[in-house]
């Protein structure tokens, strides 16, 4: 954890969940109700690949929306992290995805897949 993540609890929680989550994608909505196209287009391509992960709704608190920014380091939303790493948005994530970059990634990392086609 960052000294910052130490001094902002926004970053901390941010932490924490990643640390607790071998994928976990910040978005908007949830992954049964996503409420962008991005975060829509995301969890698409990690149901596809059959990766278990968690959603978390940077809607339900606009500081947790802000912070998951600052965090990364990243403008926009939805940020996928696997194995506590920072993946990036919905336009790396279906990049990768299309070049199979992804599911080896996981893969490299010991994330399990389950029985769609990857």
């Amino acid at each position: 954890m960052t000294d910052q993540a130490v001094a902002n609890p926004v970053h901390a929680f941010i932490a924490d969940t990643v640390k607790g989550h071998d994928v976990v994608l910040f978005m908007k909505g949830t992954p049964d109700a996503p409420r962008c196209g991005f975060s829509s287009l995301a969890v698409q391509i990690l149901d596809h690949v059959g990766a278990s992960f968690v959603g978390v709704d940077v809607l339900q608190d606009e500081a947790l929306r802000d912070g998951i920014k600052t965090y990364s380091d990243w403008p926009t939303i939805p940020q996928l992290y696997v194995k506590g790493e920072f993946v990036g948005g919905s336009d790396i994530v279906r990049e990768m995805f299309n070049a199979g970059e992804l599911q080896t990634l996981m893969s490299d990392k010991g994330v399990a897949l389950g029985d769609a086609d990857a």
